[in-house]
């Protein structure tokens, strides 16, 4: 389940009712879909979508989206690091970015309109639309793998267009997780 850290304020939620209702604050929808048993680990890209074409069929409806595929990143993906670079800087797309993460896990960074700064760890389960025009970036965590059902509406998918504010500079690109028990925070500072 998702992780929310409201940065400035160094307070991180756990509570899925939280996390929905502080992100639907910010225009960000949250839930959780189920994903024990749904699928294998090394099901094909069309046996994932397959899994969730029901969920993936009302979300085409409720919000006009068009198609949807899977992307599955792993620390031998080719090219990461360049991948990696064009979604670690502030930018905006010009159509929602939903995602479902089906398993592994990233950190979406949401630049409010007010200017808060707001963390969400995404792992199994999650499902996250930024609606477009919403300034955010994102990172992997340490372990550089994640799979995720995209959606999209448009077949062509979206292009990023940076803010070139650099505020996402001023955020470390960590997970939080948990660390021997421990609960870990982002802290805010240069990187």
């Amino acid at each position: 389940m998702a992780l929310l850290t409201i940065c400035d304020q160094n307070r991180t939620l756990h509570d899925e009712r939280e996390i929905r209702d502080y992100l639907l604050k910010l225009g960000i929808n949250y839930e959780r879909w189920p994903t024990s048993e749904r699928v294998a680990a090394d099901a094909s890209a069309d046996q994932v979508l397959e899994a969730y074409a029901e969920e993936i069929e009302k979300l085409k409806a409720s919000g006009g989206y068009v198609t949807a595929d899977l992307i599955d990143v792993t620390p031998d993906t080719p090219g990461l690091d360049e991948m990696l670079a064009k979604f670690d800087r502030e930018h905006w797309h010009d159509e929602d970015e939903v995602r479902f993460i089906v398993s592994g896990g990233g950190l979406f960074h949401i630049h409010s309109k007010s200017g808060e700064v707001v963390a969400i760890e995404v792992r199994a389960g999650d499902l996250i639309r930024v609606p477009r025009g919403t300034l955010h970036w994102f990172n992997l965590c340490a372990d550089r793998r994640i799979r995720a059902i995209r959606i999209f509406q448009a077949k062509s998918g979206w292009t990023p267009h940076y803010s070139e504010s650099r505020v996402d500079r001023n955020y470390a690109p960590v997970c939080f997780g948990r660390a021997g028990g421990e609960e870990v925070s982002v802290q805010r500072a240069p990187r």
